[in-house]
């Protein structure tokens, strides 16, 4: 039998709160792929700065040049990013939608991978969020936009990737969310 490919993954918490339930989610799914042998880890952007996009068009019009904004954490990030076979990215409901944090972090990225030859192309990946209420759909189809944008493969589960939760932990209860994510996570690993 030959011996499976080495699988990177990064899961990106776009809260900007630590400990919270969309790091829960990302700790599950990497733990589910790890004892699949994916190795993977959790980028929190909740201690980094990362500026928003100022749509320059240095990236795109200068082949290779990265992001010109440079006093802030974003190219360690997008250097993982690129590195990782499988990217995961995950967001608490704000207002209707994903974090600006999360959202600086993707407008950029995409723009950098595009203009250095389409970076993220065939790379698996998905979205993840929580809610306390409501505007889990919403937030999912805004940051599946830009899997699917990028070219990436993202597969399909049991059920779209989002939980219920409110207070720090509270999404480990929601059982259905837990399976959705696991088939997601063998799915990944799968294709992987």
């Amino acid at each position: 039998m030959a011996a499976l490919p080495e699988i990177k993954a990064v899961a990106i918490g776009g809260s900007p709160r630590a400990g919270g339930n969309t790091e829960a989610l990302l700790h599950h799914c990497l733990d589910r792929m790890a004892a699949q042998g994916v190795d993977g880890e959790l980028i929190s952007l909740g201690d980094l700065t990362i500026e928003p996009c100022t749509g320059c068009g240095i990236c795109r019009e200068t082949p290779g040049t990265g992001c010109v904004i440079s006093e802030d954490d974003f190219e360690g990030v997008f250097r993982a990013m690129v590195a990782a076979d499988i990217i995961l990215v995950g967001s608490p409901v704000y207002f209707g939608s994903a974090t600006p944090n999360l959202m600086a972090l993707l407008d950029r990225a995409g723009y950098v991978a595009r203009g250095s030859g389409n970076l993220f192309s065939r790379k698996l990946g998905g979205p993840i969020v929580v809610a306390r209420r409501a505007g889990q759909n919403f937030t999912y189809a805004q940051l599946l936009m830009w899997f699917m944008i990028s070219d990436m493969v993202v597969p399909g589960s049991s059920y779209w990737n989002m939980a219920i939760g409110a207070e720090p932990g509270d999404v480990l209860a929601d059982v259905e969310a837990l399976a959705t994510l696991d088939r997601f996570c063998d799915n990944l690993v799968w294709l992987g």
